[in-house]
C-alpha cells in the first residue's frame, strides 16, 4: 500500500509547474506542499501515458491517494487506467470526475469503457444521456462514434451506419474528429458489407489525416490486397476511428 501511495520515481526535472492554469487552480484547494507532489505526479503520468500507460497510471494512483476530491485528478487518473487497458477503474474515475465536477465531457470515454467491459447496452443507455447535447462538437461525434460501435457489438449493422451519417462527414474543418468519423463511418460501412464505400471512406479519413489519428492508409492497403510495411511511426489508438483505446 505505501508503494502505491508513494508512486514511481519522480523524475527531478519535474516541477509541477508545467501544468497549464486550469489544472493548477483546481490543486489550490490542497496545502501548498500536497498541491506540488500532486502535481509533479501528473505531469509524471502524462509524459508516460503513450509509451508506458501502465506507470502513468501508478502516477495517478499516487496523486488519487492524496487528492481524491479534485476532479481533475480523478479525470486524469480514469485517462491512464483507460490508456492501460484497465477499463474498470477508468470508469470507476470518470464517473467520480463527472459527479465531482458536473462536466459532461467524460460522457463519451465512459461508454467506450462499458463497450471494452462487454457491456454496449449500457454505452448506448450512456448515448442517450440528456447531457449530451451539451458537449461540444467533438465531443458529440466521438459519442457516436461509441454508440455506432456498440451497435455493431450487437450485430445491427445498418444501425451502426445510420449513427454516423450526417453532414459532419464533409466537413471541411481540420480537427482531428474529422478523419476519426470517417473513418469509423468506413469500418461500419464495411460491417455492413458495403466494401466499395467503405473503401471510399477509407480513402476520404486518408485524405484528411495528416496528423495520423488513423491507420485508413493501412485499411485502404488492405483492402486492395496490398502489402503494407509497419514502419513503426504510427501511434494511433481507440476502439473506434483508428485507435484501440
Amino acid at each position: 500500500m505505501q508503494a502505491r501511495y508513494d508512486g514511481p520515481p519522480l523524475p527531478d526535472d519535474i516541477t509541477g509547474q508545467e501544468l497549464d492554469r486550469g489544472v493548477t487552480n483546481q490543486l489550490k484547494s490542497l496545502p501548498e506542499k500536497l498541491a506540488v507532489r500532486v502535481a509533479r505526479h501528473l505531469v509524471a503520468a502524462a509524459r508516460l501515458m503513450d509509451s508506458d500507460p501502465e506507470t502513468a497510471y501508478q502516477h495517478t494512483v499516487a496523486a488519487h491517494a492524496r487528492a481524491s476530491r479534485v476532479a481533475v485528478v480523478r479525470e486524469a487518473s480514469g485517462e491512464a487506467a483507460y490508456a492501460a487497458g484497465r477499463f474498470k477503474d477508468a470508469l470507476a474515475e470518470f464517473k467520480a470526475a463527472r459527479r465531482l465536477s458536473g462536466d459532461p465531457s467524460y460522457l463519451p470515454m465512459m461508454a467506450d469503457c462499458e463497450r471494452a467491459l462487454k457491456r454496449p447496452e449500457r454505452a448506448l443507455g450512456l448515448a442517450r444521456d440528456p447531457a449530451v447535447t451539451h458537449l461540444d462538437e467533438a465531443g458529440q461525434i466521438e459519442m457516436r462514434i461509441v454508440e455506432s460501435g456498440a451497435r455493431r457489438d450487437l450485430g445491427d449493422f445498418a444501425a451502426a451506419v445510420r449513427a454516423l451519417e450526417g453532414r459532419e462527414l464533409r466537413s471541411r474543418s481540420r480537427a482531428g474528429w474529422v478523419p476519426r468519423l470517417r473513418y469509423a463511418y468506413a469500418d461500419a460501412l464495411l460491417a455492413d458489407g458495403q466494401r466499395d464505400a467503405a473503401r471510399e471512406w477509407f480513402e476520404r479519413a486518408a485524405g484528411v489525416d495528416a496528423d495520423g489519428h488513423t491507420d485508413a492508409t493501412e485499411r485502404l492497403a488492405e483492402l486492395d490486397g496490398l502489402v503494407f510495411v509497419d514502419t513503426g511511426d504510427d501511434d494511433s489508438r481507440g476502439r473506434e476511428g483508428g485507435q484501440q483505446r
